[in-house]
């Protein structure tokens, strides 16, 4: 890769130079577009026939891209109904049942079914950090990591998913999100029967059994499990409400607040008493109820 690229702020001619080829241009997005075609592979899709003009920085998302245009999977696992349409992809899924992880680390005993999982682990130990950014200081042990954070600079989200629009720079997020439409909670309590869709939902969870309260509010005492609620916290002191109605002017400091509030739209009363036909559009008032039928302090 070559040496580092200045891009300077908007002049009076507002042009952006590239310190290694002499190329200029007045738009900002253009030269980082070009320094990224410069130095980093561009997959291209192949389809000569369709004359498709599709191109990203991402292997995966060239590789889904071919999917979505060709739909062929020929290479089959004769142990699931797993099935790919790059062999090289179905003998790393055979690893999965064999349980190998041929690639052995010779300072440690890290090992991996991945060659390439073994280089970047090479590098925790040399600390060589050869991918760098030319638009800012930030450099990685992992060119996945380089063109992931070049999607900050360009606004790319390369990983899609196929069932809503949501899409995201980075493939764990996605597998995340594909845990919401599947249903799918991997991660379970070893306490009790909670389980999550993320490693980190399931890590805040644990917190309410060992009472930890890491984050912690730097205006006030307030202290949580979790960030998020911390963050919804600092709401209280800075007046954001971020959460806007679409059909009048209420906005909320919370996204289940602005829900709440748009059944007063839509007449939606999911809450409903076991007992009698009462129902309502919050849970809150739906416990108070049930008081009347018990005379006790019921949970829901």
């Amino acid at each position: 890769m070559d040496g580092p690229v200045s891009i300077d702020e908007p002049s009076k001619t507002q042009l952006y130079y590239c310190h290694n080829c002499g190329f200029n241009t007045n738009k900002k997005t253009i030269l980082i577009r070009h320094l990224i075609h410069r130095n980093l592979k561009t997959q291209m899709c192949k389809d000569t026939h369709k004359n498709c003009n599709y191109k990203t920085l991402f292997y995966t998302s060239s590789t889904n891209h071919k999917r979505k245009t060709t739909g062929k999977k020929q290479f089959k696992c004769n142990m699931c109904n797993y099935c790919s349409n790059v062999k090289a992809n179905l003998k790393v899924h055979i690893l999965t049942h064999t349980g190998e992880k041929p690639f052995k680390c010779h300072i440690c005993n890290y090992t991996s079914k991945y060659k390439a999982n073994l280089q970047v682990h090479i590098r925790t130990h040399t600390g060589e950090k050869p991918f760098k950014c030319n638009l800012c200081n930030f450099c990685s042990n992992q060119m996945f990591s380089l063109k992931r954070h070049i999607c900050k600079h360009t606004g790319e989200k390369p990983f899609q998913c196929n069932t809503c629009d949501y899409c995201t720079t980075n493939m764990e997020n996605l597998k995340n999100h594909m845990h919401k439409h599947t249903g799918d909670k991997p991660f379970k309590c070893n306490i009790c029967d909670y389980s999550g869709i993320t490693k980190a939902v399931l890590k805040s969870h644990m917190r309410k059994h060992t009472g930890d309260k890491p984050f912690k509010c730097n205006i006030c005492n307030y202290c949580s499990a979790s960030m998020g609620n911390v963050k919804t916290h600092m709401r209280k002191h800075t007046g954001e409400k971020p959460f806007k109605c679409s059909i009048c002017n209420y906005s909320g400091i919370t996204k289940s607040v602005l829900k709440t509030h748009m059944r007063k739209h839509t007449g939606e009363k999911p809450f409903k008493c076991n007992i009698c036909d009462y129902s309502s559009s919050q849970s809150g008032c739906l416990k108070t109820h049930l008081r009347k039928h018990t005379g006790e302090n019921l949970s829901v």
